[in-house]
C-alpha cells in the first residue's frame, strides 16, 4: 500500500490493544502507525517523540487535547477512538481514513484540483472546522498533509498541536526550535505569537484551498528563508493567481489579515453553494464524483490494498534481538482522565 512502511528495529509492535502494522509517517510530534484493533477496526495511531514524553508541560496540554479532541463530531474528522496519556510513551489513536492526504494528491498523484473539486473540498473543509471548533479546539495546523481526500470527499486529521480553547494562554507550545503552526500554511495570528482563535484556522483553510486551486501556497515557499515567508504572511497580500473567479471571493475573504472580517465556517458553506453558478449544492456525495476520474480510480485501488494489509510489513534487514520490543511500557489502554 502507498506510504506505508515497514516497522523499524525501535518501534513497538503492539501499543494497548492495536497490533502494528506498519509506519504511516513521522512529524513534529511523534511517529504515525497503521494498525489494528483486537476487534478487527483498522486504525492509525500516534506515538510521541520520547523527548515531548518527558516534558510535564507538554504531556499536560496532550492530555487537554487529547480529551477535547474526543468531543469533535462529524463525519469530516478522523475521531479520536483511544488514548493513554499517562502511558511512559502517550498515544492516541484515531478512526484510519484511507485516501491519500491532498499535498501528496496536488504534488504527485493529479496536480491542481478543478474547480467543482476546489468548492466542495471548501465546504467539506467548512464542515470540519464547524465539528472542531463546536468541540472548544482550534486545529491550529490546518495544511495539505493534513487533509485526506477520500471518494466522500476530505477528512481533516491530526489535531497533534490543536488545543482546548480554555488551555491557549500564549502564542503556543514553547518548545526550543518548534512553531507551532507549519510556515506556508499559517495565519497572522500564529506569526505575531498573538492569541489564536477559530478564526485561524479560517485562514488556514483559505491558503489551503488556494494551494488546491494552484498548486502552490499563496505566500510563496521558504526558499527565501522562513522569516521572510512569515512576513509576507503578516503583512503582504497574497498571491492568487490561476485561482478560478467563481472562487476568488472566498478565498480572499478567507486570507483576510483582520480574524474578525474573515467569514466563519457555515457561512464558507453559503459560499461554496454560491460559486457553483448552477444552484447545485457543494456536496461531494452527489451522483457525479466530486475528483477527476483518475484520483477515483486511484483511490479505489488504495481501498483493495488496504484488506491485504495483514501482518506487520517488515522493514528490510534483519531486527536485533535486544532492539526489537514488542510493545511500549504502561500502554495499557486506560480512560483519559
Amino acid at each position: 500500500m502507498e506510504n506505508l512502511e515497514g516497522l523499524r528495529s525501535d518501534d513497538p509492535r503492539v501499543l494497548g490493544a492495536y497490533r502494528l502494522l506498519g509506519r504511516l509517517g513521522a512529524g513534529g510530534m511523534g511517529r504515525v502507525y497503521l494498525a489494528r484493533s483486537d476487534r478487527g477496526r483498522t486504525v492509525a495511531v500516534k506515538l510521541v517523540h520520547q523527548e515531548l514524553a518527558g516534558q510535564e508541560e507538554f504531556r499536560r496540554r496532550f492530555r487537554a487535547e487529547v480529551r477535547a479532541a474526543r468531543q469533535v463530531g462529524g463525519e469530516w474528522t478522523a475521531p479520536v477512538l483511544d488514548a493513554d496519556t499517562e502511558a511512559d510513551i502517550p498515544w492516541v489513536a484515531t478512526g484510519y481514513i484511507a485516501g491519500p492526504a491532498l499535498r501528496q494528491v496536488v504534488d504527485q498523484d493529479f496536480g491542481p484540483l478543478p474547480e467543482r473539486s476546489v468548492r466542495i473540498l471548501a465546504a467539506g473543509l467548512a464542515r470540519a472546522l464547524q465539528a472542531i471548533h463546536a468541540a472548544g479546539v482550534v486545529h491550529r495546523d490546518l495544511k495539505p498533509s493534513n487533509v485526506l481526500i477520500t471518494l466522500d470527499g476530505p477528512r481533516v486529521i491530526d489535531f497533534g498541536i490543536a488545543r482546548a480553547l480554555e488551555t491557549v494562554t500564549d502564542g503556543g507550545l514553547t518548545r526550543t526550535g518548534a512553531a507551532v503552526g507549519s510556515p506556508g500554511f499559517m495565519s497572522p495570528e500564529q506569526v505575531r505569537g498573538a492569541r489564536v482563535t477559530p478564526a485561524s484556522d479560517v485562514f488556514c483553510l483559505g491558503s489551503v484551498l488556494a494551494y488546491a486551486a494552484t498548486g502552490r501556497m499563496p505566500f510563496g515557499t521558504a526558499d527565501s528563508g522562513v522569516h521572510a515567508l512569515m512576513y509576507r504572511i503578516a503583512e503582504e497580500e497574497p498571491d492568487l493567481t490561476g485561482v478560478p473567479a467563481p472562487l476568488l471571493p472566498l478565498i480572499e475573504a478567507c486570507l483576510a489579515k483582520d480574524p474578525e472580517e474573515r467569514p466563519a465556517p457555515a457561512e464558507i458553506l453559503e459560499r461554496a453553494d454560491d460559486a457553483a453558478g448552477e444552484g447545485a449544492p457543494a456536496d461531494a456525495r452527489s451522483a457525479e464524483p466530486w475528483l477527476p476520474g483518475g484520483l477515483v480510480a486511484r483511490l479505489g485501488r488504495r481501498a483493495v490494498q488496504l484488506l491485504d494489509v495483514e501482518e506487520p510489513a517488515r522493514h528490510p534487514g534483519p531486527l536485533p534481538p535486544e532492539h526489537a520490543p514488542t510493545a511500549i511500557a504502561g500502554a495499557a489502554p486506560r480512560a483519559v482522565p
